[in-house]
C-alpha cells in the first residue's frame, strides 16, 4: 500500500535552504523500498526516484534538483557488474559511455585499473594545438612490453632523463639522419672545435618532463 508523506522533511539543520516535498510516496517492506520524491539525507536534493535495499549503502537514485540536478547515482557495498552484447556480432559496438560535455573519470581508490581486449585503441581527436593530446604520467615507472614497438612523429620527438640513459639492441642498430651531433659534458668549460656548448645549455634549460 502506498503511503503518502504529506509533510516535508523536517529541517534539523536550522536552515531555510533544506528541501521540502508534500507529495512523496513510498512502497517498501523489510527487504527494500522504492520512493518517489524522497529528500536526500543532507536535505539538499530531491530524488525523483530512490530504490534502496535493506543495506542502505545499496541504492540507486534519480535526482531532480539541488547540487545533483539530473544525476543518476548508484552505490553498491559489493561488485557492480554490467554484461551486454550476448547476441551481437564481434564487429558491433555493444557498450558505450558517452559524456556530451565534461570529463569521464575512471578511478580505483585502492586497486588496479585493467583494460583487456583483442585490440585496444586510445585516440585523442581534439583540435590542435590545445587539444588532441595524450598524457601518460606515473610517479614511479612506465613499462612497455611487446613483440614489435613502432613509434612515429610528424614533427619531433625527444627523450629526456635527469639520470642515466641507455639504448640496447642485441642484434643490430641502425641510425639515420641528415646530420648527427654528439656532445659530452666536457663542453661545459671549453667549447669543442665543432661547437656544442650552446646545445648543452639549451638541454639544461629544457630538461624537464613534458606537460599537457
Amino acid at each position: 500500500m502506498a503511503i503518502p508523506q504529506n509533510t516535508p522533511k523536517s529541517n534539523t539543520r536550522g536552515s531555510n535552504t533544506a528541501k521540502g516535498n508534500y507529495s512523496t510516496i513510498c512502497w517498501g517492506q523489510k527487504d527494500a523500498s522504492i520512493t518517489f520524491g524522497a529528500i536526500a539525507k543532507q536535505g539538499d536534493v530531491i530524488h525523483d526516484v530512490k530504490l534502496q535495499c535493506e543495506d542502505g549503502r545499496h541504492q540507486i537514485t534519480l535526482d531532480k534538483d539541488g547540487v545533483r540536478k539530473g544525476w543518476t547515482s548508484s552505490t553498491s557495498p559489493g561488485n557492480f557488474q554490467v554484461l551486454c552484447g550476448l547476441d551481437n556480432s564481434k564487429d558491433k559496438t555493444s557498450m558505450m559511455l558517452c559524456a556530451k560535455n565534461g570529463d569521464i573519470v575512471i578511478r580505483a581508490m585502492n586497486g588496479r585499473i585493467r583494460l583487456e581486449g583483442l585490440d585496444i585503441d586510445i585516440v585523442a581527436k581534439g583540435t590542435p594545438p590545445d587539444r588532441g593530446n595524450i598524457l601518460v604520467k606515473a610517479n614511479e615507472g612506465i613499462k612497455l612490453d611487446c613483440k614489435n614497438l613502432n613509434m612515429s612523429s610528424k614533427s619531433s620527438w625527444k627523450l629526456v632523463t635527469t639520470g642515466m640513459g641507455e639504448i640496447t639492441a642485441n642484434t643490430s642498430m641502425k641510425m639515420y639522419s641528415s646530420m648527427i651531433r654528439g656532445v659530452t659534458d666536457a663542453v661545459a668549460n671549453n667549447d669543442s672545435k665543432v661547437g656544442g656548448q650552446d646545445f648543452k645549455e639549451k638541454e639544461l634549460e629544457g630538461n624537464s618532463a613534458p606537460t599537457i
